[in-house]
């Protein structure tokens, strides 16, 4: 077991863990470290604790000091920095005509680079941009191109809910997120009403999908035949919630030249009290998979 601490660099950002070399770090205190891309200040968010050495990536750096009254000035001074480097850098995208969108501008603790985040549909030549930022900044420049998720989580927005973003206010990581998820969850399979501002699915379909699995454990699916007590039937509709199915009862099976003939009538079961034959409607899997094929088609 290793000992550590758990730091992050940005509100809701990804938290990195760190050697905090037999110095007294509390949580809630702000830290300087030396991280692979130089000095950085950060906030600690885990206190110190012991975890395996497998679930780190190593070689783990350490702890410099807690960050003192002339740190965290410095910090305040980078953070004013880079509102002028915003704007300088719009000046010089607009001057040399590029295709970009510039997100934010990140300086590091130490000033040996400046980092400027942005987003474009394509590959964008930012050769002479580079130049003329390093001429002006004097010292090191790196454009990152970045995707629609890690934009919506650095500018911010009010998601469908009416409350902040996830991404921007507390999730560290981007987990991934399935269609399947919505379907599972008995969503609305249109992308307009399931998607974030980001264009993509809704982070928040991840919440609840592994209680939904649970739930749905034994639960038929839409189209499937089960055997009910009053007979045969074919569910209609399904509530993992409430660990039930509408079913219609089969009147006559399906033959040569004659469909299957179901009852008007629609009864609903407890998923105990119905058992399932393994037989799914083949018209139902097809749309299904017409859907699944419409929707990675609106994400793509």
């Amino acid at each position: 077991m290793i000992l550590v601490v758990g730091i992050r660099f940005k509100k809701a950002g990804k938290i990195y863990y760190f050697d905090p070399d037999n110095i007294e770090v509390e949580k809630g205190q702000n830290v300087v470290v030396e991280t692979s891309r130089g000095v950085e200040f950060g906030e600690v968010v885990v206190g110190p604790k012991e975890i395996a050495e497998e679930d780190i990536v190593a070689p783990l750096k350490k702890v410099l000091r807690i960050a003192t009254q002339e740190d965290e000035l410095q910090n305040k001074q980078n953070l004013e920095k880079e509102k002028e480097a915003f704007a300088t850098c719009l000046e010089k995208i607009d001057q040399h005509q590029l295709d970009m969108k510039l997100i934010d501008v990140e300086y590091t603790f130490d000033n040996n680079k400046v980092i400027f985040y942005f987003t474009a549909d394509g590959r964008v030549d930012f050769r002479e941009l580079v130049k003329d930022l390093a001429a002006i900044f004097k010292t090191r420049i790196e454009l990152r191109q970045i995707g629609v998720r890690d934009e919506a989580k650095m500018i911010g927005g009010i998601g469908p809910c009416g409350k902040s973003l996830c991404c921007a206010t507390w999730l560290g990581d981007f987990e991934p997120v399935s269609i399947k998820m919505a379907k599972e969850q008995s969503l609305s399979l249109n992308p307009t009403k399931i998607s974030g501002i980001c264009g993509r699915l809704m982070c928040c379909l991840k919440y609840e999908h592994e209680m939904y699995q649970k739930l749905r454990e034994g639960l038929p699916e839409v189209g499937e035949k089960v055997i009910t007590p009053d007979g045969p039937a074919i569910v209609i509709e399904n509530n993992a919630l409430l660990e039930c199915a509408k079913v219609r009862s089969i009147l006559e099976e399906a033959k040569e030249g004659k469909e299957q003939k179901l009852s008007d009538d629609i009864k609903v079961y407890d998923k105990s009290a119905m058992k399932r034959t393994g037989c799914c409607s083949g018209k139902v899997k097809r749309e299904e998979e017409h859907i699944d094929e419409e929707i990675i088609k609106l994400e793509d």
